[in-house]
């Protein structure tokens, strides 16, 4: 048996012009109630939400999208949510700026990710980010190996902040392209500067070996390329 199915009501079911126009206006007047309210927290840019104002937009959306088209809810009661959301907002932001404990809890606090040109771990074996993730964010950042990088911090908004060694302090370390990360192996055949592709720290290798630091096998050779200005 063929499936039937309706496009008339799939596509459109009851809608004619008068509600057409009718979510038009709806869907403007909210559109410009959550812009009126994104200005009114002061923020510039998406880069700068926090998770803590993120969970914020959600909320703002959900009480925006069922009055754009669904006539059978009104428009003040989501802006009555607006209102209360924004007070929210306002009250735990100043609470935040009067207490460390409560804006580390709302914003969270900055994580290390290299330290002296290697990979900090949470415990020992456990890294704390997403490393194709990370190499990405290093490579906009024109950074080659690991062994380049004195500081790399984890901002609570997301972003990454760097501290290079002076382009004469260098030293090397793990590569982060993939051509080169992609020739990682857990046999070493070749003596030379291996760099743990877990933790980053470099060793110089003759025989397969475990990491003195993590315990992990695997390796690549390490390059030792000055960082461009």
């Amino acid at each position: 048996m063929l499936l039937q199915i309706d496009y008339q009501n799939v596509f459109l079911k009851d809608l004619d012009f008068s509600l057409a126009t009718e979510i038009g206006i709806r869907t403007i007047i909210m559109f410009i109630l959550v812009l009126i309210f994104l200005r009114s927290t002061g923020k510039k840019g998406v880069r700068q939400l926090s998770i803590f104002e993120v969970a914020i937009i959600i909320a703002l959306g959900s009480a925006a999208g069922d009055p754009m088209f669904n006539s059978e809810f009104a428009i003040v009661p989501s802006l009555i949510v607006f209102i209360f959301i924004l007070g929210t907002y306002r009250l735990i932001t100043y609470l935040a700026s009067k207490s460390q404990t409560i804006e580390n809890l709302l914003e969270g606090e900055p994580i290390y990710i290299i330290e002296d040109g290697i990979f900090t771990l949470k415990k020992e074996g456990d890294a704390n980010f997403a490393k194709d993730e990370f190499f990405a964010e290093m490579r906009a950042q024109n950074i080659e190996h690991v062994g380049q990088v004195r500081t790399a911090l984890l901002e609570s908004n997301g972003q990454v902040s760097f501290l290079f060694y002076p382009i004469d302090e260098h030293q090397p370390g793990l590569p982060i392209y993939p051509k080169a990360f992609s020739k990682r192996s857990e046999d070493i055949t070749i003596a030379g500067e291996y760099a743990c592709t877990h933790c980053a720290k470099v060793e110089h290798l003759s025989v397969s070996s475990t990491c003195k630091r993590c315990g992990k096998k695997e390796w690549v050779l390490a390059i030792n390329s000055k960082r461009e200005n």
